[in-house]
């Protein structure tokens, strides 16, 4: 079965741009290319992905749709824009105007104000993406999951989808709140979630394959085969695990489904989802 990727990175490594690779995480401290890529695609059946910013610049938005340009398998690009800006129609018209420019993300993980996803300004950009037909990454953790679902109510035609299952404690062995809360989230047909970026909320050294069994029941029961898309999170999953590895523990825990489910969750719905 091919498989489209529907999250990895791409980047030229700044030590001060990139702060959040910090000195633990030296396995990724280097520049990570389409070169670097493809080979390890070729070696485990994936036909294509989309890239995902890991800046929050214009300058991200074309270093990717560039590469994306130059490379067929980079199916599309999730950038990022000032959604609080007084232009940011102009910018969403610019962007969308590029046929690989498919939505756009917010590191909201990353603000101190935890709740920053209902600022009014934050709102009142998310309100102009359909109009682009822009999908919505939403990046979080889960003390933010509380937030995320008055969010996406107010929105119930805007295509979202909640990246690395909103990264719940799996080192910790760790459910609730993140299950409860997710269960409320996932209420809203217009909400997806990516099957991503699990290994880098497990023990790096010494996580096992059951670690992540609760996590994935949950996040099936929620939202279906019909909700779920396949991502890796690469190059990022590298501090935990090698990319066969990672992508080892979704590809046996989801072999139970039929043929047409697992091909909706490792290919079809990324297609749909972003509209690649």
């Amino acid at each position: 079965m091919q498989k489209i990727d529907s999250h990895q990175h791409f980047w030229n490594f700044d030590p001060k741009r990139d702060a959040w690779i910090t000195e633990d995480m030296a396995a990724i401290r280097r520049d990570f290319g389409p070169e670097d890529l493809r080979p390890v695609y070729d070696a485990h059946g994936v036909e294509g992905c989309v890239a995902v910013q890991a800046d929050q610049s214009q300058a991200e938005n074309d270093f990717l749709l560039g590469l994306a340009e130059h490379h067929e398998w980079i199916k599309g690009v999730v950038g990022w824009v000032d959604l609080q800006a007084d232009d940011v129609a102009d910018k969403l018209e610019q962007l969308s105007a590029r046929k690989k420019f498919k939505g756009i993300r917010h590191i909201l993980q990353g603000e101190k104000q935890r709740d920053f996803m209902l600022r009014p300004a934050f709102l009142r950009g998310i309100g102009q993406l359909q109009k682009f037909d822009l999908a919505y990454d939403i990046l979080i953790y889960p003390d933010q999951l509380r937030y995320a679902a008055d969010f996406v109510a107010r929105f119930p035609n805007q295509r979202f989808v909640v990246d690395h299952i909103a990264k719940p404690y799996i080192r910790d062995k760790k459910l609730n709140p993140w299950r409860e809360d997710m269960q409320r989230l996932a209420s809203y047909k217009n909400v997806w979630c990516k099957v991503s970026g699990m290994v880098t909320e497990a023990n790096w050294s010494s996580w096992q394959k059951s670690d992540f069994t609760p996590y994935l029941d949950t996040v099936t029961s929620l939202f279906g085969p019909e909700r779920l898309m396949y991502g890796s999170d690469w190059p990022v999953c590298l501090v935990a695990a090698t990319y066969g590895e990672m992508l080892e523990i979704v590809v046996d825990y989801f072999s139970v489904l039929s043929t047409t489910e697992q091909e909706k969750i490792f290919r079809t719905n990324a297609i749909e989802f972003y509209k690649l």
